[in-house]
């Protein structure tokens, strides 16, 4: 029987098709978003820069209002402050998503643990400027931070510094009012955190922190992958569709409180209930920020139309950061991890500083 002999050629591995490629083979690389980078921001400082005119236009040829109005000066702020507001917020979070890729709480934890406490108060307030913290993260962040050797006094620095001293809320100061009010805002922030943790640090109240904290065992996390830096656009692009696409109504609403305040609010109202005459002013407008909660996007109109009455500066930087720093919402939600009376001397610590802070600016400026 004769033995056939073929020639087997070997086959080609098959091709994957366009459809059947995996996630990460599809995402462009950051070299992508360049040219379409440069034309956003070209459009946007184009836009950025005309949004005065384009208002007046709205409101005194496109609808049209008599100039000199209530109605008239309410609406101006409302057509010019809403974009401009937005485009702001849109490319700050864009900017923060980025810077807060090297930083997650996960690294944040492990650079605080094994700091002696002093150093571990003021870096914990600056990295908390940069972390991602919201009200819902405070428990895990705060129970990751204890259980791990981190002091309570660093944690509460850390606690107080990522809501109140906002990213976003700094830089709007920065667009809106200037350097040195952000500057001012920035730096006080920071100290009420640092002085703030310092303090519950050596009134040594970890008795007072809810005895199944301590008892929660936390697993050592996994090496974290390290994004590339068309990872880290992504994440400054998904940051802008959450946080934008979550915040804008706050930003609508307090705008339009802002328009109400700066077209029918007197001149010299505010100047006689938020200046610096009124010794009371500023606990009281603390006393206020607290149960109004909102985000910094929302209550910086609000800020701008009170300076603009004649509010004074330490008076209304008191009742931004008490509205940002002091929510009742990350009150409630602390309540499950810390004891009454330690929730109470954190609020009472922070609203101290804040008041302080308010009677000082309205000193010296």
């Amino acid at each position: 029987m004769d033995t056939v002999t073929r020639s087997v050629t070997p086959e080609a591995p098959p091709s994957i098709p366009p459809e059947g490629m995996t996630a990460a083979a599809r995402k462009p690389g950051w070299g992508t978003y360049v040219p379409w980078g440069i034309a956003g921001l070209a459009i946007w400082w184009l836009l950025y820069r005309n949004l005065a005119p384009l208002a007046a236009w709205f409101t005194y040829s496109l609808m049209p209002l008599t100039p000199g109005t209530h109605l008239s000066a309410a609406v101006e702020f409302f057509v010019y402050e809403t974009p401009k507001v937005l485009m702001l917020l849109t490319l700050v979070v864009f900017g923060v998503g980025i810077i807060r890729s090297f930083f997650t709480p996960e690294r944040t934890r492990l650079l605080l643990s094994g700091r002696r406490e002093s150093t571990g108060n003021v870096l914990a307030a600056l990295l908390g400027i940069v972390t991602p913290f919201c009200s819902c993260s405070a428990v895990p962040l705060f129970i990751g931070f204890v259980t791990t050797g981190v002091p309570l006094g660093v944690t509460f620095s850390f606690l107080i510094s990522a809501p109140m001293v906002n990213e976003v809320a700094l830089v709007l100061l920065f667009g809106l009012f200037g350097w040195k009010v952000a500057a001012i805002y920035l730096g006080m922030g920071v100290a009420i955190a640092i002085v703030s943790g310092w303090i519950i640090g050596r009134l040594r109240l970890e008795k007072y922190v809810e005895d199944w904290v301590y008892q929660t065992q936390v697993g050592g996390a996994g090496p974290e992958a390290e994004p590339d830096w068309a990872g880290r656009i992504r994440l400054g692009l998904d940051a802008v569709k959450d946080i934008v696409g979550r915040v804008w109504l706050y930003v609508l609403l307090g705008i339009g409180v802002g328009a109400g305040i700066h077209g029918y609010v007197p001149e010299n109202f505010m100047a006689a209930i938020m200046g610096k005459g009124a010794w009371w002013s500023v606990p009281l407008a603390v006393i206020i920020g607290v149960p109004m909660y909102s985000n910094a996007a929302g209550i910086i109109p609000i800020v701008q139309a009170l300076l603009g009455k004649g509010a004074a500066l330490g008076t209304v930087l008191a009742f931004m950061m008490a509205v940002i720093g002091l929510s009742l919402p990350e009150a409630v939600i602390l309540r499950k991890v810390l004891k009454p009376r330690l929730l109470a001397v954190f609020f009472g610590i922070v609203a101290l500083g804040i008041v302080g802070v308010g009677y000082l600016f309205n000193l010296i400026m």
